[in-house]
């Protein structure tokens, strides 16, 4: 007989008494899914008797102190994530300002929790990041005075080293208002502006110069400060408060002048906006780093004035120096009928004579080209890098139903790099893409100047006959 399937219509169909046994079983031994049954039990006690069990379980948390494997690192990720997911619909929607002071206080145990194990999958990062949405999405129902929350946001950021707190400002936005916004600027410059203390010229004692040993020192000291700062003037629109956090050079800076040429434009300055990341361009000597964001910016300034044939001419330099799809089609876009056709022309000669070749392909993956990719393979095999197998393994699948001589000849360069270069990690995919070689002869009639797949086959025999690692992964 059928078994019936596992269902909540199902389930409901056994009864309250069968389903509090199947619970009872399920979660013995299990602390973590006790808990959670036991906070379900308390929110038809109201809000207040949920939160204190979240507390308590706050406090356990923070008396930890031993290492938390990546194992236990994603059960207490999902349970932080079910402690938010707990608070704001359980205690949010009646008791505001408890729920904020719960998520805040989840926040604060972000510290301790980052110093027990190894985030480097973001595993913590995110629940945090829950956290702060959370707030956010009941900041404007929240009583506490601006003032006190600008104090409370202060402490929490300077105090802050892993960045829990990072987007606090534009999260409680609107519960500090025109008057927290004031007491956070005013606590803010007022760190900002205090003297160095003994402590804070101990970190450069290395730096025999006083000037310069004391600067640095500000600098590293003021860096929250600044933030706070620039995160106010974010807020309140206030662009040129926010500009004045950098010295001009630091504008030019690839990482920077993005950032605030967008404020430029978002209120109305154009002008000012296409002036500074113009000369964030001509700084950029990183020619190896893509400049995305720069570019981007540069389009919209150019866009933002109506200056149509600039902004034809950045799109396409950009293509012909980067292979970016997205600029070929806005250019493209912006032409006038008829005259795409002969760019699109011209885009594929760009392609056709790119360096280095991999790139080319690769672009041709991109915009699944595969007409031009046979014509870049065919002009250039010797120039393909085996090695680039990240782009090479992709192409030649997406070749092999129409062009499968071009993706033969993308197999063999992998194959010809592995055992040439004896990449014995790579044999196993070598052997591979020689298996697709063998499948795809058959619907290869001519190979023109290139070896058979029987000669091919036996040229590679005879030059690696001793690499049994390879060989012992085929079934010849």
């Amino acid at each position: 007989m059928a078994g019936k399937a596992l269902n909540k219509a199902n389930l409901l169909a056994l009864g309250a008494d069968t389903l509090a046994d199947l619970l009872l079983e399920a979660v013995k031994g299990d602390a973590a899914r006790q808990r959670r049954v036991r906070m379900a039990l308390a929110a038809d006690q109201g809000p207040e008797a949920v939160a204190a069990d979240v507390r308590k379980r706050f406090v356990q948390l923070r008396r930890g102190k031993s290492y938390i494997s990546r194992k236990s690192q994603k059960k207490l990720g999902a349970e932080l994530t079910g402690l938010v997911q707990l608070i704001e619909t359980r205690i949010a929607p009646d008791a505001p300002d408890t729920a904020f002071d719960l998520l805040w206080t989840q926040l604060h145990l972000a510290e301790g929790i980052f110093e027990r194990t190894d985030d480097s999958w973001g595993t913590i990062g995110e629940t945090v990041q829950q956290a702060m949405t959370a707030i956010a999405g009941l900041a404007d129902r929240l009583t506490a005075a601006p003032e006190t929350l600008a104090g409370d946001i202060f402490e929490a950021m300077t105090g802050d080293g892993y960045g829990a707190f990072d987007n606090a400002v534009s999260a409680l936005a609107p519960a500090l208002g025109e008057a927290g916004f004031a007491a956070l600027k005013a606590r803010a410059e007022a760190a900002r502006d205090a003297p160095l203390t003994a402590a804070d010229l101990d970190h450069y004692d290395y730096i025999s110069d006083r000037a310069e040993r004391e600067a640095r020192a500000r600098q590293w000291r003021n860096r929250t400060t600044e933030v706070i700062l620039q995160d106010v003037a974010d807020q309140l629109g206030d662009v040129d408060t926010w500009l004045a956090q950098y010295t001009p050079e630091q504008l030019t800076q690839h990482t920077i002048a993005p950032a605030a040429a967008t404020r430029l434009l978002e209120v109305g300055r154009p002008e000012e906006a296409l002036t500074l990341i113009r000369k964030a361009i001509d700084a950029f000597e990183a020619d190896w780093l893509d400049p995305r964001e720069l570019d981007d910016v540069h389009f919209a300034c150019l866009d933002a004035l109506g200056q149509k044939d600039a902004l034809r001419d950045a799109l396409w330099q950009r293509f012909a120096k980067r292979l970016c799809p997205d600029a070929l089609r806005h250019h493209l876009k912006l032409l006038p009928d008829f005259d795409d056709i002969d760019a699109e022309d011209a885009a594929r000669q760009v392609v056709a004579t790119f360096e280095p070749v991999e790139e080319a392909l690769s672009y041709c993956l991109a915009v699944r080209d595969l007409p031009l990719a046979k014509q870049v393979i065919d002009a250039r095999l010797g120039q393909i890098d085996g090695d680039a197998y990240e782009v090479l393994t992709p192409l030649a699948e997406a070749l092999s139903p129409h062009h499968p001589l071009q993706a033969v000849l993308l197999w063999r360069a992998m194959i010809d790099f592995a055992l040439t270069r004896q990449r014995k990690g790579r044999y196993g995919h070598a052997a591979g893409h020689l298996v697709a070689c063998a499948e795809a002869d058959s619907g290869i009639t001519d190979y023109g100047p290139h070896l058979s797949h029987a000669d091919y086959l036996a040229a590679l025999q005879d030059t690696h006959a001793r690499k049994r690692a390879f060989w012992d992964r085929i079934a010849l």
